[in-house]
Order: C-alpha cells, then structure tokens, then sequence
C-alpha cells in the first residue's frame, strides 16, 4: 500500500522495492532533484545529494525553489559517501534511476550501504516514462508521507497545458530545439523523445526539432555547424552546472548565427516533478512561442 496508517509506512518504488516503516518518515534525504520535487509537495528534505556531474555546491539550475540556504547538501557522486547521508539523520532516502534500477548519482556500494541502514525509494525518470507519469509517482510518494499537490499549482498546470496547445496550434512552424553545450567545439543536441518533458511539448502540439540520427540515444553530439543547419526559432539551453558557460563558445559564428536566429531560454533539463513546475515550464514555452509566432 502506498498510504500512511497509524501503525506503518510502506511505498513500493519503480524497481518493485518494498520500503517500509514503523511510520510515515519524517526526515528525508533526496537527490537534488527529488528533493525539489518534494519540497514543492510541502515536504523539506533534511539534506539533498547531487550526482556526477555535480561539485561541492549545489547546481542552483536543478535545485528549483528549495531554500538551499535552509538544507544541508550532502556531496555528490563519487564524494558522497553513507556516511555523509547517514550524518543526517534521516529515515527516508529518496534517489532516482534512468532506467534498470540503477540507482543514478550513487557509487553501487554507496547505495547498498544505505539500503542496509535506512528505507530507500528510487523513482524511475528515464525515457520509458512521461512527464505526467513521474509527477505522478512523486505525487503518490507525497501522499504516502502525509503531504498533497497543492490545488491552486494542478489548476495552473491544467491551464498552461491548455494554453501551450493553443498557442502551439498558432504557431505550429515555430521550431524548437533542446541542447546542452559542450565548448567551442561541440554541442549536444537532445533527441525530443528521450527526454520526458520535450515529449510532453511534442504531446502538446510544439513542433520539436530532431537531431541527426546516430550512436547517442538521448543526444546527438556534434559540432555548433550542426545545431545552426537546423534552423531552430527557440533553443532550449542547458542551464545546468556541467554544461559549458557561454563564454567557451561566445566566439563561434555558427553559434552566433543560432543565437541571432532564435530566442534562447534557459533550459533544465532536471526539471522538479511537480505541477507547479511543469506548469512555469509549459507557460514560459507558451510566451515565447507567442512571441515567435
């Protein structure tokens, strides 16, 4: 069962794992994304943890609207061990996968370690799964431990996604394209149907751009002459920590020519699952293509 009872708590996650406790968990530790999705259920983790690809501080891209001022961050990837986590204090870890249970952002001994000291629930987000379907699982892990999507955000979310379709319907010539920087050199151009909220964009009517095909399943990388030959309107710009500042690329005139081309909008491609943030994501989407169209 996946709701709280007066005597136990028990939530199956997406590799079929039972966690399970006396009660519902109060102090959770999430991965920082999990942990922005919880917090926008009206849940405050005690610490979030980030991955590989993170450092010493917290990406403030992934972090949605978490008060990093008020929770502690943990460490990340290979710096992160049990301990650190178990430091906290918490009776629930939350984590994620990208698919085949594989706990992502955790060295393997990590994860086993914690598994053998607190509950730990990973939700799945890889490209198996739609957006509705991973706001969706967190949703029920909210309720599991007492807290709800807010009514006023799922109302929101009800008429962004409206407004997307409409406006999609308007300018359905607009081209959109998501992709992460790679430096002067390179440029990773993600495949829409990888991703799970670009296939809700493509769901909603905005005309996704795809990349050429080849070995990368959920991008194509590439050179900046690749990302400007797709003519797109609006970018979708990894804002995320790991991707390569602007200045490393500024100086490229193939860029240049996608920047002069197109609106370019900060994208996140760890997007917080919750309603509240797909809803500010589908209606920022929603203004620029307007301003496109």
């Amino acid at each position: 069962m996946n709701q709280p009872s007066a005597q136990s708590w028990e939530f199956t996650d997406d590799r079929g794992h039972a966690a399970a406790a006396l009660e519902a968990p109060t102090r959770v530790v999430a991965y920082i994304q999990a942990g922005a999705s919880l917090w926008d259920l009206g849940i405050r983790p005690v610490g979030i943890f980030g991955s590989y690809h993170d450092g010493e501080r917290p990406d403030r891209a992934k972090s949605g609207t978490l008060p990093l001022a008020d929770v502690a961050y943990l460490g990340a990837g290979a710096g992160l061990g049990p301990d650190d986590v178990l430091a906290a204090g918490p009776d629930l870890v939350v984590a994620l996968t990208y698919g085949g249970g594989q706990v992502y952002g955790i060295e393997p001994d990590t994860a086993k370690h914690l598994e053998e000291h607190v509950p730990v629930v990973v939700i799945d987000v890889g490209q198996g799964r739609s957006l509705a379907a991973v706001r969706e699982r967190f949703a029920e892990l909210g309720r599991s431990l007492g807290a709800a999507e807010p009514a006023a955000a799922l109302a929101r979310l009800t008429r962004a996604e409206r407004e997307l379709t409409d406006t999609a319907d308007g300018t359905n010539g607009v081209r959109v394209l998501a992709l992460s920087p790679g430096g002067a050199d390179g440029v990773h151009l993600a495949r829409p149907g990888r991703w799970p909220d670009l296939s809700a964009l493509t769901g909603l009517g905005v005309r996704t751009v795809e990349p050429p095909e080849g070995p990368g399943a959920n991008w194509h990388t590439g050179t900046w002459g690749d990302a400007a030959e797709l003519a797109p309107d609006v970018v979708l710009l990894d804002s995320r920590a790991n991707a390569a500042a602007r200045e490393q690329y500024a100086g490229d005139a193939q860029w240049r020519a996608v920047a002069e081309r197109a609106v370019v909008l900060p994208w996140n491609p760890e997007l917080p699952a919750s309603a509240a943030a797909h809803a500010t994501f589908f209606t920022t989407v929603a203004e620029v293509l307007r301003g496109r169209g």
